[in-house]
């Protein structure tokens, strides 16, 4: 049995816990779910005294804890080198973690406005033109990975930089932000990619079946 312990919350709204869930089961690498809802402030109070944040998703591995998304990711890959989580090539990796550095830091003005929330009928939401420029910097992102690798995922096969930006196409698809024929086709393109995965449809299926509603998260 794995010694991992992977803390995330209501899978209907969190970005983040989406990010390492999808990740440690796209590679197979087993771990013990802990799911820890949140509350009506959008805080996890059972979390104090297993991360120092009290945010998810935080990793636990016997007497190691690690937060933070691409903390965890670095450690993981550190720990299964030969699972590829990051790409082979030195420059690939270079560029990988270039975009994964970028999500993880940027795209405040989508995050503020198109919360993740699965479970929301799909229809069209008018957005600000600062996330309308943060939308065509994560296509952008997407087309350039394509066009240099291939696909049909962002570096060829799965990385840790497609589980960084999966959150990202389900809020697209989700508000319906996709601008002309340029961007449409890129995303259907990378959403296919991602919605094959038995990993994403799972974790899909678990958030739509979840009841609890964060009022804040549903826009």
């Amino acid at each position: 049995m794995s010694s991992y312990k992977l803390y995330i919350t209501n899978k209907n709204y969190s970005s983040w816990s989406l990010r390492l869930w999808l990740l440690m089961r796209a590679f197979d690498i087993p771990f013990t779910e802990k799911m820890v809802p949140l509350d009506h402030d959008v805080k996890i109070p059972t979390l104090d005294g297993i991360s120092p944040t009290g945010k998810v998703p935080c990793l636990v591995d016997g007497d190691v804890t690690v937060w933070e998304s691409l903390a965890i990711t670095e450690y993981l890959a550190e720990k299964h080198p030969t699972k590829m989580l990051w790409p082979l090539s030195e420059s690939m990796r270079s560029h990988a973690r270039a975009i994964s550095a970028e999500m993880h830091a940027g795209f405040s003005a989508l995050r503020t406005a198109c919360p993740m929330n699965m479970r929301r009928p799909l229809s069209v939401l008018t957005v600000a033109d600062d996330v309308k420029a943060d939308i065509a910097r994560i296509i952008d992102i997407w087309h350039d990975c394509m066009a240099r690798y291939e696909g049909p995922f962002l570096f060829g096969h799965f990385t840790i930089a497609d589980a960084m930006y999966a959150p990202v196409y389900s809020r697209i698809k989700t508000y319906g932000l996709a601008g002309g024929a340029t961007q449409k086709a890129m995303i259907a393109r990378y959403g296919q990619a991602l919605e094959s995965m038995p990993a994403w449809q799972e974790w899909h299926e678990a958030a739509l079946a979840e009841t609890a509603i964060v009022s804040v998260n549903e826009v």
